[in-house]
């Protein structure tokens, strides 16, 4: 039988869709399989690193269990007018976070900054859980030194999922959450529309769920240009959020810049 132009183009398009069909498989498989590796962005450090800051500070060890270890900074000032728990984005370590965080103790509160599991110099297996139990476990190392309604919780990106849930267990004196998003969910369904990944992704940080619990004042930052997690997201997170919420928008702001706006320096001001 002679091929006509008609079958011809049939075979391509099967071609074509068997390709595509791969590409789609491949794709997915590497979202269930490697987002770990997606998600987390860690560097790691040597456990004889000194770190260099601009403020004092102590170097910490904590170990919720006998396989993990978790390096913290706190730093310290002279009469602080609180301490602030900081949960760092989703790349890095704290030789970069640490640096970041000084903006705040220059405004004279104490910091305590640790890194996840298999960041910088802590070590331990990742799981979502595990980023919970290691956030209340700083949170209750600080309960020592510190009264609650002393302790500010601070979240950016990555860890304003983990911020969200540590209030929404606990009474600190208020929640700040720089370029929060409505679940991990919510921003991968925006990223792979395409692909079923509310069964793929074994990291959810559902931020919907626990803000509804959360009892002290809480203040959201998001830029309208933020091209990693979509300001659509913190959008929807403001609407499930208690009254007590406060949202600023950064018109204009990405990502990774918004304390170079007014609008944030000085929202930071009146709530600190």
């Amino acid at each position: 039988m002679l091929s006509t132009p008609q079958n011809r183009l049939k075979k391509r398009l099967k071609k074509v869709f068997k390709v595509l069909l791969i590409l789609y498989v491949m794709i997915g498989a590497s979202l269930y399989f490697l987002q770990e590796k997606l998600l987390f962005l860690p560097t790691e450090l040597s456990q004889d690193y000194k770190y260099e800051f601009n403020f004092p500070f102590e170097e910490v060890f904590l170990t919720p269990q006998a396989d993990v270890s978790i390096n913290a900074i706190h730093f310290k000032t002279k009469n602080p007018k609180g301490v602030i728990l900081y949960f760092h984005g989703n790349a890095g370590d704290l030789s970069r976070w640490g640096k970041i965080s000084e903006f705040f103790v220059a405004k004279n509160y104490d910091v305590f900054i640790m890194d996840y599991r298999t960041y910088g110099k802590s070590k331990g297996k990742l799981s979502e859980q595990a980023f919970y139990d290691d956030a209340q476990y700083c949170y209750n190392y600080l309960l020592k030194s510190y009264n609650e309604n002393e302790i500010t919780i601070y979240g950016r990106s990555l860890g304003t999922g983990i911020s969200t849930y540590l209030a929404s267990k606990n009474n600190p004196s208020q929640l700040i959450l720089e370029t929060p998003y409505y679940s991990i969910l919510d921003v991968a369904k925006y990223r792979f529309p395409i692909f079923p990944v509310t069964s793929l992704l074994k990291y959810t940080f559902p931020s919907n769920e626990f803000i509804i619990n959360v009892s002290c004042p809480i203040t959201m930052f998001h830029g309208t240009n933020d091209g990693v997690v979509p300001y659509s997201s913190a959008e929807k997170l403001k609407i499930v959020a208690p009254r007590h919420t406060t949202f600023i928008t950064i018109d204009g702001g990405s990502h990774n810049n918004l304390i170079d706006f007014d609008d944030y320096t000085q929202g930071i001001e009146k709530i600190l």
